[in-house]
C-alpha cells in the first residue's frame, strides 16, 4: 500500500469537497472528527459527489440523492451500488491516504 499525506491544514473547512491525490479527483468527507476518501463520480449516474453532502454517515449524490456508507461505501439498501473507498488514517498533521499498488510492472 502506497501513503499518500494531505496536511490537515490545507483543506477548507466544507465537510465534504473535492481533492486531488496521487493525480485522481476524488472526495474527502468529513465526518465526526473522522475522515473519508472516495472516488469523486457517483456510480449510479456520474455526477460529481464534491457536490453531494453528509447526512448520518452516509455521502448523499446531489442528483438523484442515492446515498452511500461512510463506512464502506455501500448504497443505501436496494440502490444496488457502491463506491470506490480509499483507507486513511491520521498522523500528526497529515491525513494519509492508501493506494494499493499495482501487482504488475510495465518495462
Amino acid at each position: 500500500m502506497e501513503w499518500i499525506a494531505i496536511t490537515i491544514s490545507s483543506l477548507s473547512s466544507a465537510d465534504v469537497q473535492a481533492v486531488i491525490i496521487n493525480g485522481k479527483r476524488l472526495v474527502l468527507v468529513k465526518e465526526n472528527n473522522k475522515f473519508y476518501v472516495f472516488k469523486s463520480k457517483c456510480p449510479h449516474a456520474g455526477a460529481d459527489l464534491s457536490n453531494g453532502r453528509c447526512k448520518e454517515g452516509y455521502l448523499i449524490c446531489p442528483v438523484h440523492h442515492y446515498k452511500y456508507s461512510l463506512e464502506h461505501g455501500r448504497g443505501a439498501e436496494g440502490q444496488g451500488d457502491y463506491l470506490k473507498n480509499y483507507p486513511t488514517k491520521i498522523e500528526g498533521e497529515n491525513i494519509l491516504v492508501g493506494f494499493k499498488k499495482p501487482w504488475f510492472k510495465f518495462w
